[in-house]
């Protein structure tokens, strides 16, 4: 392999836009990730200088130029430098709701809270005073 190409997946590491190598090798084999407008199959695929890649990543689309290969996976500074960012900046509007929207869900849905949970118990005790003590009708 000559000095200027790498393979894809550890570029995706060096770069660090996947915390693990194994990470971004599966982006590759799942087909997520397009190499100058190619879709890429293997992880073993070649970049060079200049090649473009579109992968997802959280709630947006990437889209970078390779504009240097590393050696070594360094420091976030280091990796910048890898490359030039060509997506779209997200808004901040749309940025904090991805962020913001995986914790969320409806009220009423899902399992109860903490605070639902003890109005269920009270609700348990008043029945259980009214009822005699027969905690069967509950």
């Amino acid at each position: 392999m000559a000095a200027d190409t790498q393979r894809v997946d550890k570029w995706l590491w060096h770069g660090r836009f996947f915390k693990s190598r194994s990470k971004a090798a599966g982006l590759c084999n799942d087909g997520k990730l397009r190499l100058n407008g190619e879709r890429v199959a293997k992880a073993r695929a070649l970049v060079r200088l200049d090649d473009v890649l579109t992968f997802p990543q959280g709630p947006h689309i990437r889209v970078v130029r390779i504009i240097a290969i590393s050696t070594r996976r360094g420091p976030a500074p280091e990796a910048q430098a890898l490359y030039e960012d060509l997506s779209r900046p997200m808004d901040k509007k749309r940025k904090t709701d991805a962020l913001n929207g995986a914790g969320r869900r409806d009220r009423g849905a899902g399992r109860p809270t903490k605070a639902d949970r003890r109005a269920i118990d009270r609700l348990k005790d008043v029945w259980k005073r009214i009822s005699g003590g027969n905690s069967r009708d509950i």
